[in-house]
């Protein structure tokens, strides 16, 4: 429980891949839109939790620009999803201190849903409790291109384009980099997600599907990052980092299995 966690232990900054809607749904023998609408409730439930632990902010890979390539039903009822939650969910998380944040290349998405995220960032901007950001049709590589056209565009020479520069023209230039990156399903990828800015976060994987991701799953996560030692290329108070040769424990979280 929240209660029970240092808070100098608890990340600041929360990315999560939410995986494996479909196969939650398969297992079930239930529709594939089912399933997502299964993994909507979890993400109510993360965002809640994720507050009550003082985590500042939380940000989900909703809708990847790959995601595109499914099948046309599938991606409309994702679409009809995102707006049916909006209007069922945005009030109550705007009275829980929630702000949400969209990145993501909005250019390429109907006006309907486009007006929807744009609503529900104007919605809830006064907020600060936990910023919410929402990665939609969103992809790491995109962030990364767009960032440097836009230096461009802004006059910055090849001279004075460094790390901290363009990290400003990041998508996410508002957030602090992730502390720790969640991915559930099983998967053990960042699929393209936040890579500028997952350089140094710890990595922890669970074969727990996302709509079976609750406040416990959420714990377990945060206990594996307080047993990280942080090292940022440095060998660590420790003394026992080897930098870049250093074993798979110091980022990567094996899996734990029920």
């Amino acid at each position: 429980m929240a209660a029970s966690s240092s808070s100098a232990c608890v990340p600041h900054h929360v990315a999560i891949v939410m995986d494996g809607n479909g196969r939650w749904a398969r297992q079930r023998f239930m529709p594939r839109g089912l399933g997502h609408k299964a993994g909507v409730d979890s993400l109510v439930e993360v965002v809640r939790a994720a507050a009550n632990r003082q985590i500042g902010f939380l940000t989900v890979f909703a809708f990847s620009s790959e995601n595109w390539k499914r099948p046309e039903e599938e991606v409309s009822g994702l679409m009809s999803l995102l707006l049916v939650a909006l209007s069922k969910h945005l009030g109550k998380l705007k009275d829980d201190g929630v702000r949400i944040r969209i990145a993501g290349d909005l250019a390429s998405v109907s006006e309907k849903v486009r007006t929807a995220l744009l609503e529900a960032e104007a919605f809830t901007v006064e907020n600060d409790r936990l910023i919410l950001t929402v990665a939609f049709n969103y992809g790491g590589r995109w962030d990364i291109v767009q960032a440097c056209q836009r230096a461009i565009e802004a006059g910055v020479s090849s001279q004075n384009l460094d790390e901290s520069t363009l990290s400003r023209f990041m998508t996410m230039s508002y957030a602090p980099d992730p502390d720790l990156v969640i991915r559930t399903g099983g998967e053990v990828r960042l699929s393209n997600f936040l890579l500028w800015q997952s350089a140094y976060a710890e990595l922890y994987f669970t074969d727990c599907l996302w709509p079976d991701f609750d406040g416990a799953e959420l714990d377990r996560a945060l206990a594996s990052y307080a047993r990280r030692e942080r090292r940022f290329g440095d060998v660590g108070e420790s003394d026992e980092g080897e930098g870049a040769v250093s074993g798979l424990d110091g980022g990567l979280a094996v899996p734990e299995r029920n």
